[in-house]
């Protein structure tokens, strides 16, 4: 495969690493945002089970108080959903990285061809370069050997 070609394959390389970084980067993102509003959910049933002991005390009809226990069951059960979705979050992270470190490790792949044909390429420039300068010191070494007969 030619230098240029694998140029070509490299900008495609670095592309695919820097999308696959900032999916990596959504990924971890949105799981804070996640955690974020669970730990808000959290809060706010917290609060409301404070505010129903508090209004418990003062007195509750036997409907309030059956009204306020349904909607902390409902937030318990949102809670719970909330739970179950960040093994989503968590596996879109693993997913993520593990793309990210597929494409870095065939953007380095390339690199070393790259390396390795660039290098090639100068010994093989380094060897032509030597062998005209033998062939100069033997044409002036022949010269001098015929100019001194």
């Amino acid at each position: 495969m030619s230098e240029q070609a694998l140029a070509l394959l490299l900008e495609r390389a670095k592309d695919d690493e820097q999308k696959a970084a900032t999916a990596l980067h959504q990924a971890r993102l949105e799981k804070e945002n996640y955690l974020r509003q669970l730990q808000q959910i959290e809060q706010y049933r917290l609060d409301y089970s404070r505010q129903l002991s508090e209004r418990g005390m003062q007195g509750l009809t036997a409907s309030s108080y059956s009204h306020l226990q349904k909607f902390l069951s409902q937030l318990d059960e949102t809670l719970s959903r909330q739970k179950a979705a960040g093994h989503h979050f968590d596996h879109q992270i693993t997913r993520s990285s593990e793309q990210w470190n597929e494409v870095r490790k065939q953007r380095r792949s390339i690199e070393w061809l790259l390396d390795k044909k660039q290098t090639e390429r100068q010994q093989r420039l380094d060897r032509q370069e030597q062998k005209l300068m033998d062939e100069f010191a033997t044409l002036q070494f022949a010269r001098r050997m015929t100019n001194q007969r």
